[in-house]
């Protein structure tokens, strides 16, 4: 037997709270100024959040107000906002000035993985945890009655040989005066379907009642395994929220994932794992390498189909006009494909 554990964060999680307020101020720095060159990193803590990063953009932003809106979308308070974001180096900000040229905005290694386990081209344990989070966002976003706080996440485990779910372990935070057991039904009522398994742990740890941020401090970037494919291919070190999209980290992953994804369907393969490597300044990747199940060497089709300049990437997945701020709600690759409002 060989069993593999994956995860998945809800939205109202502190380190998805930070990618959130990061990704919002990016996509009202883009709005107003398609060459905005942005990294912006936020850190929460209780009701203080801490802004920090370079931004370089004509964009004139109320981040005060920005803050704001996203801690009460999530039912969090900004009562403190200290304000440290500066302007962009501008030897970095020279090296990708926005023409038709754009330079990588960082060196840096990205990678995007696709299999037809999923509708979602995602691994299946990695999906249905996906899935349970969807659902217990749902109830806390909708349902006026709802016993949850919304702070919470699932562990899956796969038994990787018959690919049986063995195990799904789910803590959410919830109201106070619920016992345990009473969540434990509510819980089990809600995502019971998404999957079949005899082995349902809910909060393990007992009763949670103190969650999100108040409970643990949140920072942007720190979901970067639940933010692409669980654990089940290899990630690039870079993580996405608050990055604009001449940041290679994010834009050449998302690139990445889409390349997998088509040349699933073109080649009939099973699984396609992708890595493309730059330099900071240049525009033409240094590095590309496919993996698939079929061993198929594929390197010239991709070269020779896909422009992997930043500015091509820029192009094609449509990026100058994505909405960051939802699609750093959860995992980046299922929310294109099983939510709205996503980048291309």
């Amino acid at each position: 037997m060989r069993l593999f554990s994956t995860e998945a964060v809800s939205k109202y999680h502190p380190d998805k709270y930070a990618d959130q307020i990061s990704d919002a101020i990016l996509t009202e720095c883009l709005k107003q100024d398609r060459q905005s060159h942005c990294g912006i990193e936020t850190m929460v803590k209780g009701n203080t959040v801490v802004l920090g990063g370079e931004i370089t953009s004509k964009a004139d932003i109320n981040y005060d107000q920005i803050v704001r809106r996203v801690a009460k979308k999530l039912g969090y308070r900004a009562d403190k906002i200290i304000n440290l974001i500066s302007e962009q180096s501008p030897e970095i900000n020279r090296a990708v000035l926005s023409d038709e040229d754009i330079g990588a905005g960082d060196q840096g290694i990205m990678f995007g993985y696709a299999t037809r386990e999923t509708a979602s081209r995602l691994p299946y344990a990695f999906d249905v945890a996906n899935r349970i989070i969807a659902a217990l966002e749902d109830d806390a976003d909708n349902n006026p009655d709802t016993i949850l706080k919304g702070d919470a996440k699932t562990q899956v485990t796969i038994d990787l040989d018959t690919g049986e779910i063995v195990t799904v372990v789910v803590s959410v935070c919830h109201k106070e005066g619920c016992d345990l057991d009473e969540v434990q039904h509510y819980v089990l009522a809600l995502v019971g379907d998404e999957c079949i398994c005899d082995d349902w742990i809910i909060n393990p740890a007992g009763t949670w009642t103190v969650g999100g941020a108040e409970a643990d401090c949140g920072l942007t970037g720190r979901k970067i395994v639940c933010d692409q494919y669980g654990g089940f291919c290899r990630v690039g070190g870079g993580a996405f929220s608050g990055k604009d999209p001449s940041k290679v980290d994010r834009s050449a992953s998302y690139m990445a994932h889409k390349i997998a994804c088509d040349l699933l369907e073109k080649f009939d393969l099973e699984w396609c794992e992708v890595q493309i490597g730059y330099a900071i300044g240049m525009s033409q990747p240094v590095s590309l390498s496919i993996r698939n199940d079929a061993d198929m060497e594929l390197f010239d089709y991709v070269t020779n189909t896909y422009d992997l300049t930043p500015a091509g990437i820029i192009r094609e997945l449509d990026l100058l006009h994505a909405d960051y701020e939802t699609i750093a709600e959860g995992c980046h690759f299922y929310n294109k494909y099983n939510r709205t409002g996503r980048w291309k």
